[in-house]
């Protein structure tokens, strides 16, 4: 597959006399292929955002090569700019115009057939609302009006920083299908999300974030079995009997109110033959397969990883001017 995206030694400090000095991404990288939904993960302050602005030239990096649809980042992006949809931070828009308004002015300003307007409604479920005011939208629909924008241009690659923002189980449904049918239909997605679970249904790639430095990236299946210890949770009548019976044999278990956790268990007929060869018969004996939330609270945990910098918090950016350098026409502005 060809490289849509790729960063190698993304640096950025920030400096402001009450903070001082902050390192906010630190010698970061990222790799996203043709064809991908691509997850974006980090805690709050980890560096996501910092790194989606200075990949969409919002913010000068210090350090690093990037590089989008085949060209350099910033000095590329006008190249490119009509192939790329992107949404970074919360999205803001005229109070009193409709979101069908909105749109068109969106379209007219990026050179995009007005008749795309009503696609990209229907793609994100307002078809039937596009002619009601925006500050009558719930958080929800804003989220996906900020959507429906950076679909206008039908872009090769769209970037997502907390698209799932707001919306209700339906809506956060929806926005998955959404994400599929736009990664069927050719389009690379790079997606940032605190919703884990939803990341690991809908992303065959990720990349973890912490501290500004990368901490896991691959495919999801295989950053997973990196962290299975091969654990087996298991009931039965008297846990604590069971954790001595099963030491004896030379297995590590942990006792529990109502259950047990044998680790390193390579062949669970061993732990159910030892128990019901001593009278103690097991009721349910079930693998614990690590998922991605329980993944990334280790890797992102401060005890996991005590050398890298301290955290910065990326949402919040010192006084002065900021530094964009291409205005990719995605966003509204506010009232």
């Amino acid at each position: 597959m060809s490289a849509v995206i790729e960063i190698e030694g993304l640096r950025k400090t920030f400096h402001s006399l009450r903070q001082g000095r902050r390192v906010a991404v630190d010698g970061f990288d990222l790799l996203v292929e043709a064809g991908q939904i691509h997850g974006f993960l980090g805690p709050n302050g980890s560096g996501k955002t910092t790194t989606l602005r200075a990949l969409l030239g919002l913010v000068r990096a210090d350090a690093g090569r990037m590089t989008m649809l085949g060209v350099p980042s910033p000095n590329g992006l006008p190249l490119v700019a009509g192939r790329v949809g992107a949404i970074v931070e919360s999205p803001q828009f005229f109070g009193n115009f409709t979101g069908e308004r909105t749109l068109r002015l969106l379209a007219r300003a990026g050179g995009v057939p007005t008749g795309r307007v009503d696609e990209v409604l229907e793609q994100v479920g307002l078809s039937d609302r596009g002619d009601e005011r925006v500050k009558g939208y719930s958080l929800g629909m804003k989220q996906r009006l900020a959507v429906a924008s950076a679909l206008l241009k039908d872009p090769e690659l769209l970037i997502l920083d907390e698209p799932a923002n707001g919306l209700d189980p339906a809506g956060i449904r929806e926005m998955r299908d959404l994400m599929r049918s736009l990664a069927e239909s050719g389009v690379t997605v790079l997606v940032s999300s605190h919703i884990l679970a939803e990341i690991q249904l809908i992303c065959d790639h990720v990349t973890i974030i912490s501290r500004g430095r990368r901490v896991a990236a691959g495919r999801v299946d295989e950053v997973l079995a990196g962290f299975d210890r091969h654990e087996l949770l298991v009931r039965v009548d008297d846990p604590e009997r069971a954790v001595e019976l099963l030491a004896a044999t030379g297995l590590a278990a942990t006792g529990h109110d109502d259950h047990l956790v044998v680790d390193g268990v390579d062949d669970a007929t061993v732990v159910s033959r030892t128990l019901g060869e001593a009278g103690l018969w097991v009721r349910e004996l079930t693998p614990i397969r690590p998922d991605l939330e329980s993944v990334f609270l280790e890797l992102t945990g401060t005890a996991a990883h005590p050398a890298l910098p301290r955290q910065v918090n990326d949402s919040v950016l010192p006084d002065g001017p900021r530094e964009p350098v291409i205005d990719l026409d995605v966003r509204g502005v506010d009232a």
